[in-house]
């Protein structure tokens, strides 16, 4: 009886821990810890038969190992996604010379430029207008036909699944800064020759602003493909979950 409340408690309060937005610092621990133990009475009476095991053997501790990673490894996929906009706006300040504008992102808690805090807010806007977090509770509530409780979980190949998607989020994370980089490039390249035309420009009077205000029009310019990029990657990590949870 107590396994059929427990073991599910630790996939769902670990897929809580490192999921976004409910996953961030900002929320209390013991509001995600309340939560957790909410989805936990509402999905365990719809759990399939979970196996028999005394609560301290080592079973028993093969099961929690693999249902906190299991947990963890579908909030860690959507995570990968607002970190290559962070990435990306990381690239993009250091070109504009905003690079040394810093403040703490509430989904990391990490200093990020201003730049990282406007993607992470679109991209957060994003996810709730695509009933991201809506739709993770869902697949983990499906997760437990799919992927049964046992103490095998997620296989390797799955991971390396993970591991090949993180690497997909960093060439994205390119993608997605490359036009403003190519345009802040032209911005510099010609400041480079109207300094070498005329010595007497003042280039850090004159270039800042100008690669700032360029920056700033590109930014306004690529923002709607930029919104429908971030859908696309949402939905490639929500496959990439249905895969490793066996839906696939």
């Amino acid at each position: 009886m107590v396994g059929a409340y427990l073991w599910p408690f630790f996939r769902i309060a670990a897929m809580l821990m490192s999921m976004p937005l409910i996953g961030t610092r900002t929320v209390p621990k013991q509001v995600r810890l309340g939560f957790a133990l909410v989805l936990t009475l509402i999905i365990a009476p719809l759990v399939p038969d979970v196996p028999q095991v005394s609560p301290f053997s080592l079973d028993a501790l093969l099961i929690i190992i693999q249902q906190i990673l299991i947990g963890v490894a579908m909030g860690f996929v959507l995570q990968l996604v607002f970190a290559i906009f962070l990435v990306a706006a990381q690239v993009i300040s250091m070109q504009m010379g905003l690079g040394f504008a810093m403040m703490v992102d509430p989904q990391s808690g990490t200093s990020v430029p201003v730049l990282g805090q406007f993607f992470s807010i679109v991209v957060t806007l994003v996810f709730l207008t695509l009933d991201g977090h809506l739709l993770l509770i869902e697949m983990l509530a499906n997760s437990f036909h799919t992927l049964p409780i046992a103490p095998s979980g997620i296989s390797s190949d799955g991971f390396w699944l993970i591991a090949s998607w993180g690497g997909e989020m960093f060439s994205g994370a390119v993608l997605v800064a490359l036009p403003a980089i190519a345009a802040l490039l032209f911005v510099t390249l010609t400041l480079g020759v109207m300094t070498r035309t005329a010595p007497q420009f003042n280039i850090f009077a004159v270039g800042i602003p100008i690669s700032l205000i360029w920056g700033m029009m590109i930014i306004y310019v690529i923002l709607p493909g930029l919104i429908g990029q971030i859908d696309d990657l949402f939905m490639g990590g929500f496959e990439l979950i249905s895969r490793l949870l066996g839906g696939a």
